[in-house]
Formats: C-alpha cells, structure tokens, sequence
C-alpha cells in the first residue's frame, strides 16, 4: 500500500532533516541549525563528528534526532577507520549513524569490500541500539552499481540508504528513489538529497517513495508548507 502524503504540518517537518555538515560552518551556526530544526520540528540533522557532543547536549528533550557523519564525504577511509569513527560516535551516544559507502570500491567493482564493510559497520551500529543509513553518492553510479549497493545493504540489514552527500556534482532524481525503493526491501528507509528546495520536490519525491529528505532548504519549505495549509484552510466553504 502506498503511504499516504503528508496531510499535517507536522507530517512533513518530521520527513525532513537538516544537513549540518559543510566544513566552513562555525560551532555558533551549528548551534543555530540545531535551534531552527527544535523549533521546526523537524525529524532529524546530520551533524559532523566533531559536533556529536555539543550537538546531543542541546538536543536533550527535543524529538529531533541527531544522524552523526562518518566517511564523510567521500567513504574513502579505511574500513578500519570507518569502524573506530562509527563505534566511538556510538559511545558518545549517536543512535543514528550516517555512512558513505566505499565509492571507490564500488565503481571499481570490488563487491565483497563493500559487502563486508556494511555488515561490519551495521554489527557495530545494531549491537549497541544504533541505527545505521549508508550513503551511495548516485551522481558518481551507474543503476547496475546502484541496484548492487541496494542489494549489498540488505544483505547487511542496513536501516536506510542515502542517495547523496550534497558534496557530489548532483544530487537525487526521482528515478533514483524510486530505483532505490524498488530494489530494497520495505522495512529499508531511502532518504533523499541534494537540491532539494520546494515543498512540490518533496511531494514529489515523498510520492516516488522516500522515507525522508535531507535538505539545507528545509526552513524554508516549511515556511511553504506552513503558508499552504493556512490558505487551504482560509478557503475551505463555511458551513
């Protein structure tokens, strides 16, 4: 059954999450992202790793969930890297962990990297109640690669797939999500990213089968959604 569109304002700030990730951004403008995503309401942000305990103080309380990076931004590291970043991102207490997957090993064709890589960094997510989102980096994928990272992460029992960083040339298309959706089982999240500006883009791809979106624009398309829902219900017949 398709899920239903977002009828609330709610139901669409919690679908959206706030990327906090450039590397120009000062400590006082993630404290002021975290302070926009509270008072949205919305689902979630991405934090870089040295952000995590600032970011998890002042989340305290809140509903918004804080997705902490690592890999980032091009999952080039060592899958030994990978893991201690993702396990010590654990302990300070992420329970939501965002991994870009080997790019490099992927478009080399070297599968059975990837595949163990995933397991391994989704063991040491699940074991200590974390879940984990694997970002695939689509711009730089042919659909025969992106449909084997989708079978790589079920294997692995990933809990979400990403289609993008925001650092690559493009971001997510429709066609992505809903290649991703089709190759996934259902219980897998697919979050898209990426150019992302409308509230029209979101319903869009909310409709093509995205669980959620990252986007830095997500202010501002809950503004839209804000103003659409208050003229929808000025106009509705009196009774």
């Amino acid at each position: 059954m398709p899920r239903p569109a977002p009828a609330t304002y709610e139901d669409l700030a919690r679908f959206l999450n706030l990327p906090l990730v450039s590397p120009e951004m000062a400590v006082a403008q993630v404290l002021e992202g975290l302070e926009i995503a509270m008072r949205y309401g919305m689902g979630g942000v991405i934090i870089r790793p040295c952000d995590i305990d600032v970011a998890l103080r002042t989340l305290e309380g809140s509903a918004v969930r804080a997705g902490a990076a690592a890999g980032f931004p091009h999952g080039s590291a060592s899958t030994a890297v990978k893991l201690y970043e993702v396990r010590d991102l654990v302990r300070r207490g992420a329970r939501e962990i965002e991994m870009v997957v080997a790019i490099s090993k992927l478009v080399s064709r070297e599968f059975p990297y990837v595949q163990t890589e995933l397991l391994q960094a989704a063991e040491a997510c699940h074991k200590e109640g974390s879940t984990l989102k694997v970002v695939f980096e689509n711009a730089y994928l042919t659909d025969e690669l992106k449909i084997i990272a989708c079978r790589c992460a079920e294997r692995a029992e990933v809990d979400t797939v990403k289609t993008s960083t925001g650092f690559a040339p493009s971001g997510c298309t429709l066609d992505d999500v809903r290649l991703m959706r089709r190759h996934l089982p259902e219980e897998t999240g697919v979050e898209a990213a990426g150019a992302i500006g409308t509230v029209e883009q979101v319903l869009e791809l909310h409709a093509a089968g995205s669980t959620g979106i990252a986007t830095s624009a997500a202010g501002a398309i809950l503004d839209e959604w804000k103003a659409r829902l208050a003229a929808a219900e000025v106009s509705k017949p009196t009774a």
